[in-house]
């Protein structure tokens, strides 16, 4: 129902996709001699653009589990399930396409790179993973609950175990999904972790959402947490350590990012969440529902899918600051204007081919008018 829609996921997903375009522009683009510490404005340009794929995989997986936990509370989830299973094989299907060389493969040059894993080969294959779970789980949410919340927690206290995994006797297709190795960008580890605990939040949301001081205690509990994790996550996995003397425990302090971006992840829901009512029906919220869209515009332009000609081609880490901040800022209204054109132009065409199909269908006859007209 409408009335139920979660507006602050829109906005979250528009947050994360915009921060995606102005990191992927500015990243590829920027000259190198920029990139360093000393610069401030590069060190918090880097902070911030680290919290863009956390943001993006735990909303992910919020959105998701929370529609199929509605569809399954009005006996509908069949239909859901269908819609979920085909939009993550699509994904899948989309990452890989978009890194096909076909002009060097027209040319007889073939290679493996575009095998690697992104954003979308991940995004698709944790939902399939996500509809397992909910399958084993769905008879009891709370049981679902605590699955997803020890699988996060697992995947990002393991991290140290698979953080240099190499697959050399695994086929490189699957080997991809795993190691980092053959050139993936993403990988499952560690980044269903974070879809894990977005799952673990749409199972709270879908219990407890339409209880009276359910808004205000979240939002509390956002900034609560996510200050706990920023600033005693590895303080805690420390003390774990000097409990149980189970040195992965140490090892995960020692280089504890995958808590303090979830951390972040969780002021940015609260934040969001509290201002939820200003962004209803607003030009955020159009934005967070063509995510898909806005990804793969971009992608073509900067990085010349199919063709091998985009930005990259021509302007490869050679902008200056200026002109990089400049740049990302029309890259982004341009990128937001095509998809929101092609919107349009979808609508326009579906409308008339709807009228086409009209005209070619033979209209139906209603056989008892006709047999009275014919007595």
């Amino acid at each position: 129902m409408k009335a139920n829609r979660l507006y602050f996921i829109d906005a979250v997903r528009a947050f994360a996709i915009l921060m995606m375009l102005q990191g992927h522009f500015v990243d590829t683009l920027l000259n190198p001699i920029y990139r360093d510490d000393s610069y401030t404005a590069y060190t918090v340009w880097s902070y911030f653009r680290g919290i863009t794929a956390p943001v993006f995989f735990t909303i992910s997986g919020l959105v998701f589990l929370y529609l199929l936990l509605k569809a399954h509370a009005k006996g509908s989830d069949k239909r859901r399930l269908r819609k979920g299973a085909t939009r993550a094989v699509m994904l899948i299907g989309i990452g890989y396409a978009l890194r096909i060389p076909f002009f060097s493969w027209l040319k007889g040059s073939f290679d493996t790179y575009f095998l690697v894993i992104d954003v979308l080969q991940c995004i698709g294959l944790s939902l399939l993973l996500l509809i397992g779970l909910y399958l084993l789980c769905r008879r009891n949410s709370y049981i679902l609950s605590v699955a997803l919340l020890t699988i996060g927690c697992l995947i990002f206290v393991t991290e140290p175990l698979y953080r240099n995994l190499t697959l050399e006797k695994v086929p490189l297709v699957f080997a991809n999904y795993l190691s980092k190795s053959n050139g993936s960008v993403f990988t499952m580890l560690p980044w269903f972790g974070y879809v894990a605990f977005g799952g673990f939040f749409a199972t709270l949301f879908f219990r407890n959402s339409q209880k009276k001081y359910f808004k205000p205690i979240t939002v509390t509990a956002f900034f609560v947490l996510g200050a706990i994790l920023l600033q005693y996550s590895t303080i805690i996995l420390q003390r774990l350590f000097e409990i149980t003397h189970v040195e992965l425990f140490e090892r995960s302090a020692n280089y504890n990012y995958l808590f303090l971006r979830l951390g972040n992840v969780l002021v940015y829901f609260g934040f969001f969440y509290m201002l939820e009512r200003f962004m209803k029906q607003s030009i955020v919220t159009r934005i967070g529902e063509t995510t898909l869209n806005i990804y793969i515009v971009h992608f073509i332009i900067i990085y010349g899918s199919f063709t091998g000609i985009g930005l990259k081609h021509f302007y490869y880490k050679s902008l200056e600051p200026w002109e990089a901040v400049f740049g990302a800022i029309l890259f982004i209204v341009a990128v937001c204007f095509i998809v929101f054109h092609i919107g349009k132009t979808n609508a326009f065409i579906y409308k008339y081919l709807r009228k086409l199909l009209h005209l070619v269908k033979p209209p139906k006859v209603n056989l008892e008018k006709s047999k009275n007209e014919n007595q």
